[in-house]
């Protein structure tokens, strides 16, 4: 099983590649961290949100694997704690399906692809600046996966 991280944008500051690059080399052979990023339609396009959502949307499909979970992150998804993220990553791996964690552009994600996700995760109440859910979710990801190992990284 793979975990990857679909999201729109590319070019991020060398400070989201680095925490980034940190936790995903951290995770072990069995259960490897991908990130893909998918191109941003330009906002200097004149296309309304709508369409500039679409194209997206449209790159998304293209990035993903034929077969796997998808999961949104999205304000109104499920807000998870730490332990409730190891389980869900412990069942995610029962499944046996690579798991597409999906950030959505400046926008958000277009409503085709919030009505193929198999769930909705939130990472926070606050607004966040896009480029730090990538260092963030690979953050948590790792430390959900230390929790199912009992390694001590994590620490109620």
């Amino acid at each position: 099983m793979k975990l990857l991280i679909v999201a729109v944008g590319t070019r991020m500051p060398a400070w989201v590649e680095a925490g980034f690059d940190e936790f995903a080399r951290r995770m072990p052979r069995e259960l490897p961290l991908q990130l893909v990023e998918v191109k941003a339609e330009p906002r200097t396009t004149g296309k309304t949100v709508e369409a500039m959502m679409a194209a997206e949307a449209a790159r998304i499909e293209a990035a993903l694997p034929p077969r796997c979970r998808r999961v949104i992150l999205d304000e109104r998804g499920s807000d998870l704690t730490t332990m409730e993220l190891a389980r869900r990553l412990e069942s995610w791996q029962g499944e046996g399906e690579d798991v597409a964690l999906i950030v959505g552009g400046p926008d958000g994600l277009a409503p085709a692809i919030k009505a193929s996700a198999h769930e909705r995760l939130r990472l926070s109440s606050l607004t966040l600046p896009h480029a730090l859910v990538r260092p963030l979710l690979a953050e948590a990801l790792y430390r959900a996966w230390t929790v199912l190992k009992n390694h001590p990284y994590h620490r109620e």
